[in-house]
């Protein structure tokens, strides 16, 4: 059974929001969110990547205590990280 684009989508926004640790469910499902509509096939598979590494290391890369390893590093993962994170990325409620 081949999985449609818009259901590939939105299991990708579902895992990004529902990652385990209440922190990461924010700053990853609001990044994922922001900019699924508008990703290519390269980028859903890098969004599916970023989703497999645990939370626990993207926290601690976040968090700048410790570094992401080389074979881990990808632009669209160094966009996440470094996404400032304020009302400009969540959105202003006035």
């Amino acid at each position: 059974m081949t999985v449609t684009d818009e259901n590939r989508r939105k299991r990708i926004v579902w895992r990004a929001c529902h990652r385990g640790i209440k922190e990461m469910d924010i700053v990853v499902g609001t990044f994922v969110k922001n900019r699924i509509a508008l990703s290519d096939e390269v980028e859903l598979l890098e969004l599916e990547r970023i989703l497999d590494i645990p939370d626990q290391d993207l926290l601690a890369w976040l968090t700048g205590t410790q570094p992401v390893p080389d074979d881990q590093r990808s632009p669209l993962l160094q966009e996440m990280l470094s996404a400032r994170f304020d009302e400009t990325f969540f959105g202003n409620p006035e």
